[in-house]
């Protein structure tokens, strides 16, 4: 068969004002074209499992007046989506499907509503995808598939061994000029906060790859450029510290610049952080969520690590960057307790520390996620099944302690501080002078 993967690119985001101000401000547009560069790291994992025998493509497109014509003379197409551009995913599916191309859809979203899904495709896969897909792509491609067997679920497959993933077919990418790669090194987070809808698609305790093998798969992405930047696709890197030591101690040699996503415990190990350094990370993405303690109780389901640690984020950031790697402090907008003076703190936590790169986003009801379950269950859901909505940048929901206009307006004004030029300079001065 002719098997196609199909990524839906670009970030979404739906407010007009924000929009505008994101268009002007170098801080948001930096972080924007980055992450609307990356190619969809599970789309190639799913290539790497495809059997052998199979003509393989790799696609990138915003919306169904953009499919390539290529894509029509596929036999099957998968498609990965998240909630933002579900429709849009959706309305691919139906013009593909109505030239008589079966297609395939997984992902966060199809995970929790499979049933929506298949209105639009001809099998859903539900979780991680390792296990299911060669089998489903045997069965459709042998024609033994049931007609009722339209719902492949990963549970059905057993556990995927992180320990042994397959290398992801970089090689389908081509002639695509990537100057960012993904590359995985972990998957899950033990911190399970309520909002992440990420722990709804893994399902499974925190996992971590063999450094073998991370350094197995960034030299075949470095074979599709040799200057690459790496992404590690994770969602906390650095749990283990000692496994993170060991993981630097294999990079150093690779001499690749890359970035990651952690939490703010790496400042607690000196050695750790000068292995990180040596191994050329540029940049640590924390998330910070919230500048007081009190906002961050009870966000996580498992622990309260995040509230505990608040008091001391400042000095760990500062320790951080002290070692020449970059942080950039997300900060999320609208959790419960947070109150109007939360967007002054968040600037003036910014200012002082000072962070190099900050993330803003609104606290965002993804389906599935026990926060979605909650603020329904509270008729705190502005509009439910506004999946075109959850954005990270959108307000749907509304907050305890102020208004969604308070929340929408403090969010304005933040962005136009933080990112405005004179800002940025501040920030990054600070760095770049203590290294000198």
């Amino acid at each position: 068969m002719k098997i196609g993967f199909l990524a839906m690119s670009g970030l979404r985001a739906h407010d007009p004002k924000l929009l505008q101000l994101g268009m002007t401000l170098p801080g948001v547009v930096e972080r924007s074209r980055v992450l609307q560069s990356l190619p969809s790291l599970g789309l190639l994992y799913l290539a790497a499992y495809t059997p052998s025998g199979h003509d393989l493509h790799y696609y990138e497109v915003e919306g169904e007046k953009s499919v390539p014509a290529d894509a029509f003379t596929c036999d099957l197409v998968a498609i990965s989506t998240f909630s933002a551009q579900v429709n849009e995913a959706y309305a691919v599916a139906d013009c593909l499907r109505e030239s008589g191309v079966q297609v395939a859809m997984g992902g966060l979203h199809v995970t929790v509503l499979p049933e929506e899904a298949l209105e639009h495709a001809d099998y859903v896969f539900l979780g991680e995808g390792e296990k299911a897909w060669p089998a489903a792509v045997d069965a459709i491609a042998n024609g033994t598939n049931d007609e009722g067997n339209r719902i492949w679920k990963s549970a059905d497959f057993g556990p995927i061994d992180v320990c042994s993933l397959e290398v992801p077919r970089y090689d389908l990418l081509e002639c695509r000029n990537y100057a960012r790669l993904p590359v995985q090194t972990t998957r899950g987070c033990p911190w399970r906060c309520d909002f992440c809808a990420s722990n709804v698609m893994l399902g499974q305790p925190y996992r971590k790859r063999p450094a073998t093998q991370v350094v197995r798969d960034i030299q075949a992405a470095k074979q599709q450029n040799p200057h690459v930047f790496i992404e590690f696709a994770d969602d906390n890197t650095f749990v283990d510290h000692e496994w993170g030591k060991e993981l630097c101690r294999n990079l150093i040699p690779l001499k690749v610049k890359w970035f990651t996503e952690t939490d703010i415990s790496v400042a607690d190990d000196p050695e750790l952080l000068r292995l990180m350094r040596r191994a050329r990370c540029r940049q640590l993405l924390i998330g910070l969520e919230s500048p007081d303690q009190d906002s961050l109780d009870g966000i996580e389901l498992r622990a309260n690590f995040k509230g505990q640690r608040s008091t001391t984020n400042m000095d760990a950031v500062r320790r951080i960057q002290s070692h020449g790697i970059t942080v950039n402090g997300c900060f999320i907008l609208g959790l419960d307790k947070q109150t109007p003076a939360v967007f002054q703190e968040i600037l003036d936590f910014a200012l002082e520390a000072p962070l190099y790169d900050v993330q803003i986003t609104v606290l965002t009801p993804f389906p599935g996620t026990p926060l979605y379950e909650r603020l329904l269950q509270e008729g705190r859901i502005i509009e439910p099944g506004r999946w075109d909505l959850c954005t990270l940048f959108d307000v749907n929901h509304i907050p305890l302690n102020m208004t969604p206009d308070q929340l929408r307006e403090g969010m304005y004004w933040l962005v136009e501080k933080l990112f405005s030029e004179d800002c940025l300079r501040v920030r990054r001065k600070h760095f770049f002078d203590q290294l000198w």
